[in-house]
C-alpha cells in the first residue's frame, strides 16, 4: 500500500532533533511519496539536501508563501523564478493568500499569487494553494485565471460544500488532512459528496497532527490516520483510500 504526502514541511526547525528517524518512520509505514511545499529561500538550501538525501521519496515545490510576502517580496519573487529556470521541481507552491495574521500586504501577496500562478502555466507545473481567512480573494483569481493551464491543489480545504465544488471546477483537487479527523473540522460532514477523484491527502507537518494527536507535532506517518478518516467517510476499504488519492497526486504532478 503506497500513501501520498502532497504536502509536508520536512525542513522545519521542529524535526531538528529526529528528522531522519520521522521521515524513515513515514517511508517505512507506506509513505513513500513525500511533496515538500516552498515557504522562502531561507529554506531552499535544506530542501535540495532533503532531495539529496531520498530522492525517490522526497519531491520538491517551488514558490513565495504569502506570509513571507513581506516588503522584499519582490526579491523573494526574482529568487523563486531563478529557481525554477535552473531545475525541475514538482509544483509552484505553496502560494496563495493569507489574511489571518496580517492583511497589510494584502495588495502585494495578490499580485504575487497572480504572478506565480502564470509561472506554472509557462513551466505546466501544477500550483499548490494555501488559503487562510481568504476564500473571497483566492477564488476571485483563480476564477480569473481558470483555463486547461492551470489546475493543482487547494492546500488544506477548510470550506464548505459550495466552495469545494468551486476549487474543484478552478482545477483543483481538494488536500485534505488532520482537520478532517477534528469534531469540529465540518469538513467531514459533506466528504462522501465529493467525488474521491477529487481528493488527496496531506499532513501538512509539523502543523495541524490528526486525532489522536491533535495539538502535537504532525508527523508524515500520520496521514495513515487520514486515510482512515477516510476509510470510514467513503465506506472504502483503506487499501482503496491509498491507491486512489495517490493515483490522483499522479494526475497532479505527472509521476
Amino acid at each position: 500500500m503506497i500513501l501520498t504526502d502532497t504536502h509536508t514541511h520536512l525542513y522545519s526547525e521542529e524535526f531538528s532533533e529526529d528528522r531522519e528517524k520521522m521521515i524513515q518512520s513515514a517511508i517505512d509505514s507506506g509513505v513513500s511519496r513525500l511533496f515538500v511545499p516552498s515557504i522562502d529561500s531561507s529554506y531552499t538550501q535544506k530542501m535540495y539536501d532533503l532531495e539529496a538525501q531520498y530522492p525517490e521519496n522526497i519531491f520538491l515545490m517551488m514558490g513565495l508563501h504569502p506570509c513571507y510576502v513581506k516588503e522584499n517580496y519582490e526579491e523573494e519573487l526574482a529568487y523563486v523564478i531563478s529557481e525554477l529556470a535552473n531545475r525541475k521541481f514538482a509544483a509552484i507552491g505553496e502560494i496563495g493568500i493569507d489574511l489571518f495574521w496580517d492583511k497589510s500586504f494584502l495588495k502585494q501577496q495578490q499580485d504575487v499569487f497572480v504572478k506565480q500562478i502564470q509561472l506554472a502555466k509557462q513551466y505546466e507545473l501544477p500550483i499548490n494553494i494555501h488559503c487562510r481567512d481568504a476564500f473571497n480573494e483566492v477564488f476571485e483569481i483563480l476564477e480569473q485565471e481558470k483555463s486547461a493551464e492551470l489546475w493543482g491543489i487547494f492546500h488544506c480545504f477548510t470550506g464548505d460544500f459550495n466552495q469545494a465544488k468551486q476549487a474543484i471546477s478552478c482545477g483543483m483537487k481538494l488536500g485534505i488532512g488532520g482537520v478532517a479527523t477534528f469534531k469540529n473540522g465540518k469538513i467531514d460532514q459533506f466528504l462522501n459528496e465529493i467525488d474521491l477523484k477529487h481528493i488527496v491527502l496531506e499532513t501538512d507537518a509539523p502543523y495541524l497532527a490528526p486525532v489522536p494527536f491533535r495539538g502535537k507535532r504532525n508527523e508524515s506517518s500520520y496521514i495513515k490516520l487520514v486515510a482512515e478518516k477516510l476509510s470510514e467517510i467513503y465506506k472504502l476499504p483503506m487499501e482503496d483510500i491509498a491507491a486512489i488519492t495517490t493515483q490522483n497526486s499522479k494526475d497532479i504532478f505527472g509521476f
